[in-house]
């Protein structure tokens, strides 16, 4: 369905002087080729209110969203904007292009009506308007949509309805459109008046030199003036004036047709930097910053979240730079704080995410959600890390991130993929304009325009979730800039000094210190070597102590910074009972030894991660980490054994905590007394067993301990057992039933 060239280079529903023009136009080839001249400007760059910028001069874009209901806050904050760009825009040379986003809602006639009258007034000579209407509107705030040089309309959203609110439509509502009309002449005053009044009939005629919209009461005094075929009807009488997107671009109401905000950029002419609010124009930024390091953990969310309300409400802050540098952790936990992230005003606040090294996983989640994504050329967002979903979580979230980067501007089908390792998404390129975007092939097919998107190369890889580098994220359009360093970061939006940082509290900065591999593993060597030395000396000493507060110490930073839980503490507690009754109670069994050691073992790794099994390859590596941290602290504690055995019982102040070695004198004189240990007396002696037999243990004959053995068979503890044999230290018992 095309459109009518004659209808867009001279519009039917202008004053008298306009019609005069025409006839001029015909009956003169030398005015034509005169005004060819400023026809052939107007195309290169004049707006439809025939202003254009300077030859010298750059057209910047400004996003305004007018929201309603309009109120005197609203009315003054857009005046302030309006000033203070194009005060601005002189001093720099430049051309601003306002771009007023009109929300729906309902708007008083008064209000609409002041902010039409200033948006249409010579104070925005200086400036090119233009409306750009994603949802339908209705009311009066067609009236502000009339007010500005071009409308951009959605193709499914609608403009009419104009005195939905009113029970009576006033003469100076019909005044007003029309003195409104008459000065943009975006939508002819005839129109207007059709969309205010559901009353009118609105008909086409075609003259021999146009295309005209102009109310049906106006026919008899247009046949004076000029003939016209038979009109066609646009709108019976008695229903609403109201068209879709796609009907007001044909009928030349409307100069584009746009599904979002990169495109009205394209339309324009415009970098998508100019379609996105700036809460900056209604002053300066106030800048805060806020860190988001390790795992991701609903202590985490909840204290990001808690941190961002109390700066907007205390501090009234307008810019938040979240510092992510995480493997991810929990998916849900990161979809909930990227909700209430996309949830934030964005002309109200910016948020921006930093990445300097990595946001993998959920993580990217987060960094997905906020207004704009800066990152180092090398820098991963997205990919593998230490969150591993099942099917279920993966289409909730797939579900999530698409409604997120529609709202941010950003490829619905890339941010699914960061989480849908089966998701198969190409680049497409459009026929008509070039416009390149991400899909998968089932986007394109319930598209409206499905032919026409050529399919490029895929850009993902089947079997694992979507990963970008910086480079690739600022090439597909989901990071914004590309910064080595935060000095850059800071010259980018122009802070001249660092962000506040939002620090959590003293403890967090403690963490942040000691969470780290190097003081992981000094802990364990430390700890284990004081347990060493605690068991070579007699009672609980220093060793003791020592070991309880290096493995304490090291459960408590894992279990603040998010990679342990009271599931590894009790494993822990666990294993060193089971090695305890090993030692000191059920010594030369072996089973509780074993399985003491792999619990502490296992309650060590676990302490050092957010997983218990890998899923995935990011996952292994973690794991492989924490087996060698593990590893290289028992090689070092195996070493600190031997220094303690040779050095510390003969160092001063040292020597009475352990338990000296004997002397090769003394090694002798007990391996004579045991050789030399007569135990005969005892053979058919009565006793009863003190531990179970296993099948040795200890027995009680009279007031004397004994170590005996069991003759076959296991033995409870309280037992009475009879001594069958002796063979030098060896006694061997029988139960007497």
């Amino acid at each position: 369905m095309g459109r009518w060239p004659i209808e867009r280079s001279v519009r039917a529903c202008r004053p008298s002087r306009w019609r005069g023009l025409e006839l001029a136009i015909l009956a003169s080839p030398v005015l034509i080729s005169v005004l060819a001249v400023p026809w052939a400007a107007m195309a290169s760059g004049q707006d439809a209110g025939g202003k254009a910028p300077g030859a010298a001069e750059k057209r910047v874009g400004r996003l305004v969203r007018i929201t309603t209901p309009i109120s005197d806050k609203v009315d003054n904050r857009i005046r302030r904007i309006v000033d203070s760009v194009i005060t601005d825009a002189k001093r720099r040379g430049e051309w601003p292009v306002f771009i007023f986003e009109i929300e729906p809602g309902r708007a008083n006639f008064g209000q609409a009506s002041e902010l039409a009258r200033f948006l249409s007034s010579p104070a925005l000579n200086g400036a090119t308007t233009v409306a750009w209407i994603p949802k339908p509107i209705s009311g009066h705030s067609v009236l502000i949509a009339m007010a500005c040089d071009e409308i951009i309309m959605s193709p499914e959203a609608e403009i009419g309805k104009a005195g939905e609110f009113e029970a009576v439509i006033e003469p100076s509502f019909r005044s007003a459109y029309v003195e409104i009309a008459n000065r943009r002449m975006s939508i002819p005053a005839d129109v207007a008046l059709a969309m205010l009044d559901p009353a009118s009939e609105l008909v086409m005629i075609e003259t021999d030199v146009s295309r005209e919209y102009v109310l049906a009461s106006r026919l008899d005094e247009l046949r004076k003036q000029k003939p016209f075929e038979k009109p066609k009807v646009i709108k019976p009488a008695g229903r609403p004036g109201v068209f879709s997107g796609t009907a007001a671009w044909e009928l030349g109401f409307v100069k584009s047709l746009a599904e979002n905000r990169a495109e009205v950029a394209k339309a324009l002419g415009l970098s998508r930097d100019a379609i996105e609010e700036d809460p900056s124009l209604d002053g300066e930024w106030r800048p805060v910053r806020i860190d988001i390091k390790g795992p991701i953990t609903g202590k985490v969310t909840d204290r990001v979240q808690n941190d961002i309300r109390r700066q907007i409400s205390e501090q009234g802050a307008n810019f938040f730079c979240l510092w992510i540098d995480s493997p991810g952790g929990s998916p849900t936990d990161a979809i909930n704080l990227a909700n209430f992230l996309a949830g934030l005003d964005p002309g109200q606040q910016r948020t921006v995410a930093y990445i300097p090294a990595q946001a993998r996983s959920d993580a990217a989640f987060i960094a997905l959600a906020c207004d704009h994504i800066v990152m180092h050329p090398a820098a991963v967002l997205g990919g593998v890390g230490e969150s591993a979903m099942n099917e279920a979580e993966i289409g909730l979230a797939a579900g999530s991130l698409r409604e997120i980067a529609a709202r941010k501007n950003r490829s619905p089908a890339l941010a699914a993929a960061m989480v849908d390792p089966n998701l198969a998404v190409f680049r497409y390129v459009r026929v008509k304009d070039g416009l390149p975007e991400f899909f998968t092939p089932d986007d394109v097919a319930r598209g409206r325009d499905a032919d026409g998107w050529k399919q490029e190369a895929e850009v993902t890889r089947r079997g694992q979730p979507l990963g970008l580098t910086g480079e690739e994220a600022e090439d597909y359009g989901v990071a914004r800039n590309l910064v080595r360093d935060f000095s850059e970061f800071k010259s980018l939006y122009g802070l001249e000094n660092d962000p506040v940082l939002v620090e959590p509290n003293w403890a967090h900065v403690l963490i942040d210190a000691l969470n780290s591999q190097g003081v992981s593993w000094l802990l364990l060597l430390i700890g284990g070597a004081a347990l060493y030395a605690e068991l070579q000396s007699p009672g609980i000493g220093l060793g003791g102590l020592i070991a309880a507060i290096c493995f304490l110490l090291y459960f408590w930073i894992a279990y603040l910074g998010g990679t342990a839980g009271w599931l590894e503490v009790l494993l822990f507690l666990a294993g060193v009972i089971c090695l305890l009754l090993e030692v000191f109670v059920l010594p030369g069994l072996g089973v509780f030894g074993l399985t003491g050691g792999l619990l502490v073992i296992a309650s060590l790794v676990l302490a050092s991660q957010t997983f218990v099994l890998p899923r995935n390859e990011y996952q292994m590596r973690e794991l492989r980490n924490s087996l060698l941290l593990l590893t290289s602290a028992g090689v070092g504690v195996a070493g600190l054994a031997v220094l303690i055995n040779r050095y510390l019982p003969h160092a001063p102040m040292f020597n009475r905590l352990m338990l000296q070695p004997p002397t090769a004198e003394e090694v002798s004189v007990i391996s004579q007394r045991e050789a030399v240990a007569q135990l005969d007396h005892l053979l058919g002696c009565r006793g009863t067993t003190a531990t179970p037999l296993l099948p040795s243990g200890k027995a009680l004959f009279g007031d004397h301990m004994v170590d005996v053995i069991a003759d076959g068979e296991v033995i409870e503890r309280n037992q009475p057992v009879r001594v069958v044999e002796v063979r030098g230290n060896r006694v061997l018992v029988r139960q007497v039933s």
